[in-house]
């Protein structure tokens, strides 16, 4: 079944947390840290970002089992927080929350994200999606934060 995408609302917040909690285990597990900001992260945060930030989730028969986030600045938009349920995961449900959010910014000339330095199946994703690797910034000492730039017309 195709997941709907659609504008996530402040009623969805707390529902969005904890599929986020969920989805970053993985994350976590991988670099051997469980305070990762995606883990830390308050409903009550989560429900500011609604103010500067467009929020999508995708949902499959009315449950959210995805979601991401971006905002624009100076014509770039910088998207964040892309999770989908570990249920649901390669099913194209990612891919579709990239495109949606990308179109939801018809203005800006790139998109920029980051991901962690062995988050492999992420770094395949965005490469596919036309993303190329901006930069590298040491986040810890075991983790590279990797930066990923990719231009409209890309």
């Amino acid at each position: 079944m195709s997941p709907e995408i659609t504008g996530a609302d402040p009623a969805d917040a707390a529902e969005i947390v904890a599929l986020q909690r969920l989805a970053y285990q993985t994350e976590a597990q991988r670099y051997g840290d469980w305070c990762l900001p995606p883990l830390q992260e308050t409903t009550e945060e989560l429900l500011s970002r609604f103010s500067d930030h467009t929020i999508l989730k995708a949902t499959v028969e009315g449950r959210i089992v995805g979601s991401v986030r971006a905002c624009e600045r100076s014509g770039v938009c910088h998207i964040g927080r892309l999770i989908v349920h570990p249920d649901f995961r390669r099913r194209g449900i990612a891919t579709a929350l990239m495109g949606a959010i990308e179109a939801a910014f018809p203005g800006a000339g790139a998109f920029e994200l980051f991901t962690g330095h062995r988050s492999e199946g992420n770094l395949r994703l965005y490469s596919g999606l036309g993303y190329r690797e901006l930069r590298r910034e040491e986040a810890g000492a075991h983790l590279t934060l990797v930066y990923l730039r990719k231009h409209r017309n890309s």
